[in-house]
């Protein structure tokens, strides 16, 4: 999950529980531009909790997306999020890196709550103080990792590396944004059925967590309410106009309903950081939001107006140089607030 790939050039593929996202990088950090940018919608209960549910479904779009796309790489990072994936920073005595390497599973069973013959596991020694050493380590169980392989294979490609959503996220902020040392942000990624959060102080994750709350609320609010389909509900949610037979209705009080239930379940979980959290500054300054849920017009300024917190677009190709003459701009903004994963997963293949 941490280490680096051998060859250059991935397919960073993100695959959600409403789309599939395909980002492909090309140079090297300080000088990256973009080879390929792709999106293609999934049928709803296709993905449940990071579950692929419908293989064939699944791989027919990331072939889809590859074809369309003319995307000539087959080698991928995807990633994955969710209940069957376990983020720690954990702290254990120093010793050396082939000590920690063989005693890694006998920590790993105090924080798991899965049996540890059961999961993938991987770490990375992000600090040392003193007696102790501070790493950080991830956990997804394996059949949840060979859920995801089976898909991306189907489709005839190579899963090369499996990382983790909060991780992408991170990697595509260090690249983008250079934060300094005393910088305490929160990077946000609202996807139709989970919210990804990982605190960082400046390159360091200091706590994360998945949520199994996104956008899909509001889709389902407006269902409920206005007695819509599902295709209804998700125009209306995106800004189209309500269906003449609805008459009228306050759409913004039926969104700051739910904005504010998304808005409480980050409270909770800065509210959790904060206590676990050492000694010092414990104050985020920022937080970035990404994903489908950060393109509702209503969602950020709710949410910094209720964390009390300045909130931010995310933008993933902050630092990527677009080619206008391949690339549509209209088209590479609207994509952009959905492509912070796959920005991350590609960054996997390229070189320092």
């Amino acid at each position: 999950m941490f280490g680096k790939s051998r060859k250059k050039n991935l397919v960073g593929l993100d695959i959600g529980s409403c789309s599939v996202k395909a980002v492909e990088l090309q140079g090297e950090l300080g000088n990256l531009s973009l080879a390929h940018l792709g999106l293609e919608l999934l049928q709803p209960d296709t993905v449940v909790d990071g579950q692929i549910m419908e293989f064939n479904d699944v791989s027919h779009v990331i072939a889809s997306i590859f074809s369309t796309n003319q995307i000539k790489t087959e080698r991928v990072a995807a990633g994955v999020s969710g209940g069957s994936v376990i983020v720690k920073n954990i702290t254990v005595p120093q010793m050396s890196r082939k000590e920690l390497e063989d005693s890694i599973d006998w920590h790993a069973e105090e924080h798991i709550p899965f049996d540890i013959s059961d999961v993938s596991l991987d770490y990375q020694v992000i600090g040392s103080d003193g007696d102790s050493l501070h790493v950080l380590m991830a956990a997804c169980k394996r059949d949840f990792v060979a859920n995801l392989k089976q898909a991306v294979q189907l489709a005839g490609k190579q899963p090369v590396i499996i990382d983790v959503d909060a991780f992408a996220l991170q990697n595509c902020y260090e690249m983008n944004y250079q934060p300094t040392d005393d910088q305490l942000v929160a990077l946000l990624n609202i996807g139709a059925s989970k919210m990804n959060i990982n605190i960082l102080q400046g390159t360091k994750s200091i706590f994360t967590r998945d949520v199994s709350s996104g956008g899909n609320k509001y889709t389902a609010l407006l269902q409920k309410e206005l007695g819509l389909t599902y295709e209804q509900a998700e125009a209306v949610k995106r800004g189209a106009p309500a269906p003449a037979e609805v008459g009228e209705h306050d759409f913004e009080s039926s969104f700051e309903t739910v904005s504010d239930m998304l808005a409480l379940e980050i409270q909770k979980t800065l509210d959790f950081y904060r206590a676990t959290a050492a000694e010092g500054n414990t104050s985020v300054q920022k937080i970035l939001i990404s994903g489908g849920g950060s393109k509702l017009k209503v969602l950020p300024q709710r949410l910094a107006n209720r964390l009390e917190i300045p909130v931010e677009a995310f933008d993933p190709f902050r630092r990527i140089k677009i080619d206008p003459k391949r690339f549509d701009a209209a088209f590479v903004q609207d994509m952009m607030p959905l492509m912070a994963v796959a920005v991350g997963l590609a960054l996997r293949g390229v070189e320092a």
